[in-house]
């Protein structure tokens, strides 16, 4: 079996390479694209994966998305072509179920947001299975334009799958300089690029000064796009480290005190490694994240005095689930 997996952002790198993994020990043939943005192409060579970068980011306007997405799905087109694939494999990629339909192969769109209505309503109309958690209800996804059958749910987080095998690298904060003694805090600024987070955000930059201003905290912001980092380092505020590169996320948020985040995947793996996380998300939340926020596990952000800064209390053992089902639950009787 021949599978494409097309990477468009860098979350859903750690995502895609333990199913890829799953795949390869099953005798398939796997093949990676990525769009080049943020640093997608450099965590993927992280994990080891081999991509090829294909495309570009249409930046913040509609109209800039559209004609990147258009070019994009016709060099896509191109290096797809003869190349006898059997499936499609994405998380959230928009560009991929069209080369699919257009090439005669089926695809598998996976997401855990259901509020990116533009993306959205072209994945759940091309692809030929759409698999989401189960706390996101089939009526969310058939809204998008998908049929019911289609629609399939999976238990739990991706997150839990994602960090099946995982070990935390105890000398990611070293490498990063943060004092042994200090609190760490990490921050996963806004998503200010994508259309579903339109809203002006400035908690973020609050919640920064607030973290800067206590000598006892050293954080670690771990930017977007490189606009992002340059914009943090700028500020030349104390004890505030930002990585000139990719670096190994999960770990850093494992051994973390505190994690605050407007997006979503550096949230969910704190949920699961049991790291205190707060989200300053501004958008509509998601399905998956409101169950969080009803259980606990996440807490919502809107005042910079509110967040807790205290070492991290002990974690039970995560709850972590083998790719395997995953890999299962997308492909069976599809290829």
């Amino acid at each position: 079996m021949r599978v494409w997996i097309d990477l468009t952002n860098a979350p859903h790198v750690p995502v895609l390479a333990p199913l890829a993994r799953v795949l390869e020990e099953r005798g398939a043939t796997v093949e990676f694209t990525a769009r080049p943005y943020g640093q997608t192409a450099e965590l993927a060579a992280l994990h080891g994966l081999r991509v090829e970068e294909i495309g570009a980011h249409g930046g913040r306007s509609r109209v800039g998305k559209g004609r990147a997405a258009v070019g994009r799905v016709h060099a896509l087109r191109r290096w797809a072509k003869g190349r006898g694939f059997d499936v499609g494999l994405a998380h959230g990629s928009t560009d991929q179920p069209v080369v699919g339909r257009l090439l005669g192969f089926p695809t598998v769109t996976m997401f855990d947001y259901e509020g990116a209505w533009l993306q959205h309503g072209v994945n759940c109309r091309l692809a030929s299975r759409t698999l989401v958690p189960d706390a996101i209800p089939v009526e969310a996804i058939t809204a998008h334009g998908a049929r019911a059958s289609q629609v399939v749910r999976y238990p739990g987080l991706k997150e839990e799958y994602a960090l099946w095998g995982f070990t935390a690298d105890p000398t990611v904060r070293d490498a990063l300089g943060v004092r042994p003694d200090a609190l760490l805090a990490v921050l996963r600024p806004p998503p200010e690029l994508a259309l579903y987070h339109r809203t002006d955000n400035p908690l973020f930059d609050r919640v920064l000064e607030r973290l800067a201003a206590d000598p006892t905290v050293d954080t670690v912001v771990l930017p977007r796009t490189a606009e992002q980092g340059a914009a943090v380092r700028a500020l030349g505020l104390p004890r505030v480290l930002v990585p000139e590169r990719a670096i190994d996320a999960r770990s850093l948020v494992a051994t973390a005190d505190v994690v605050v985040s407007a997006g979503g995947t550096m949230n969910r793996e704190a949920v699961v490694l049991g790291t205190p996380v707060w989200t300053t998300f501004a958008g509509q939340l998601g399905a998956v994240d409101r169950a969080l926020i009803d259980q606990g596990r996440l807490l919502r952000l809107e005042r910079p005095d509110d967040l807790v800064l205290a070492p991290r209390p002990p974690a039970a053992a995560p709850t972590l689930r083998d790719p395997a089902l995953l890999v299962d639950l997308a492909l069976t009787g599809l290829a």
